[in-house]
């Protein structure tokens, strides 16, 4: 199953929620990270207090500021509303499940409507139960095979596994099913200038790492949050560009699925631990266990993604004129002289929570996904606090990114490091798995559409590739093996 999100995948299950906010790839050689795990990514991981921001960031309010965002605001949180309610009602309901038989003979459009609302989806076959329970035995051997040598988080008890060069994790990347259904939501996303230099039909793949949570386990707990940095959404004009419906007065009139304003933002300002440099429109779970509600699995916020997207972009301009739980407009006011962002800082993942965005509820709206069986980062998600399940919760990430010449520049080096052994870029440093027994190989991998997504062979032109996208792939080719 695979679960997407507009940024994120799962086995036997595709989740996909659709993030349409990733970093750019630049095109010299990106800085060597600290060696680190994910609990670099996040402050709430990470043990750190929060820390005033500079006096820039009020000045930056003032200079985004607007007369109209007043009235946005007011409609916005009037709209929230009923559309919480809906959501606290239905739970997991809320979240659309397409058979992926549908993804191979045409699926119904009020599905795809759903999954662009919301931003999520959970795909359900493609990927067995015995292939994923397969490839998760496979990452296990190689586990015990370097125990000396694994790092991860907790340091203790590794349970996300700093690995993004297993056998098991290249199968589940160039498997048929999750290629198809990476295209099936990239064919989501539109370019809106044909000249945008992206290929929405040639997909990349994008290294990450994996879980295999324990049952009862309570540390590996991500609260809510978006992918995709967080004061970058504000301060980096081309990536504050995407949302300049909303802060010009006409939220309704934001469209997360068109690309073309995101191929000009800086997600990473501030050199991230987890920063990603790719524009990475849809993130993945692909489950590799049989999950359900409380037993570690995802979390989501299904409501309308223009919705929820114009409160966050909206939010560090108003502060509780009593606290945080009165939540009518008229219990709220302007603030532009305070350098707050609510749950942005510096170098960090965009966090939210009943303090930092207490219109979203998000202690009654955040729903698991519906039960997994193995096999738009816009999206607010979480991972639930503690796996009370009998059994363990275990995901590969698997994103669904198209080709960018900018995601060229980062899938060449990474092609560099998967050779090495090395951790990607975008992640903690070190050696990584370079004197790991049984890493993938770049020779073992089969000539075709797997050796073109990791980068190892020339990409085509797809059909009704547009002139944007004939010129990427002519550029990526050359950045790849010129």
């Amino acid at each position: 199953m695979v679960f997407y999100t507009p940024k994120r995948i799962i086995p036997t299950t595709f989740k996909a929620i659709s993030t349409r906010s990733r970093c750019l790839a630049t095109k010299v050689a990106p800085k060597e990270k600290d060696e680190g795990s994910i609990a670099d990514v996040f402050a709430s991981l990470s043990g750190d207090k929060a820390v005033e921001l500079p006096q820039r960031f009020s000045d930056l309010k003032k200079e985004i500021w607007k007369d109209s965002i007043i009235e946005t605001w007011r409609d916005v949180l009037a709209k929230l509303k009923p559309e919480l309610e809906e959501v606290a009602a239905i739970g997991s309901e809320a979240i659309p499940r397409l058979p992926y038989h549908q993804i191979k003979n045409g699926t119904e459009k009020d599905i795809v409507e759903r999954i662009k609302k919301v931003g999520s989806v959970v795909v359900e076959g493609g990927v067995t139960k015995t292939e994923a329970l397969k490839w998760k035995q496979s990452i296990r051997d190689y586990a015990s095979a370097n125990k000396d040598k694994v790092k991860g988080f907790p340091a203790d008890d590794v349970q996300v596994f700093e690995f993004y060069h297993t056998v098991a994790q290249t199968q589940a990347r160039c498997h048929p099913a999750l290629r198809d259904t990476q295209q099936f939501l990239l064919d989501l996303l539109h370019v809106s200038d044909p000249q945008s230099e992206i290929s929405l039909g040639s997909l990349i793949s994008y290294y990450d790492r994996l879980r295999i949570r324990k049952p009862g386990d309570a540390q590996f707990a991500l609260g809510p949050h978006i992918d995709g940095g967080s004061l970058e959404r504000w301060e980096d004009p081309g990536y504050r560009s995407c949302w300049e419906h909303i802060l010009n007065g006409n939220w309704k009139e934001h469209n997360p699925f068109d690309v073309s304003p995101r191929l000009n933002a800086q997600f990473d300002l501030y050199g991230a631990a987890g920063g990603c440099s790719v524009f990475r429109p849809f993130q993945g779970w692909t489950s590799m266990s049989e999950v359900g509600p409380h037993e570690g699995t995802l979390r989501v916020l299904p409501i309308d993604l223009k919705l929820a997207t114009a409160y966050i972009i909206l939010r560090p301009f108003f502060s509780p004129v009593r606290g945080p739980e009165h939540l009518d407009f008229n219990d709220w006011k302007l603030n532009l002289d305070s350098t707050d962002f609510p749950g942005s800082s510096q170098g960090r993942t965009q966090e939210l929570n009943i303090h930092t965005h207490p219109h979203l509820q998000l202690d009654k709206t955040m729903v698991s996904a519906p039960r997994l069986s193995p096999g738009h980062s816009d999206v607010v998600h979480a991972v639930e606090s503690e796996h009370q399940g009998k059994g363990d919760s275990s995901v590969l990430y698997i994103p669904a990114i198209p080709l960018t010449v900018n995601n060229a520049h980062y899938l060449r080096d990474q092609v560099s490091r998967f050779k090495q052994g090395l951790p990607p870029s975008d992640f903690p440093g070190g050696e990584g798995e370079s004197q790991f027994i049984g890493r993938q190989k770049a020779e073992d991998i089969e000539a075709g559409p797997s050796r073109q997504l990791l980068g190892l062979e020339a990409f085509p032109y797809p059909p009704k590739a547009t002139p944007g996208a004939k010129r990427t792939i002519d550029k990526s080719n050359e950045i790849l093996f010129s």
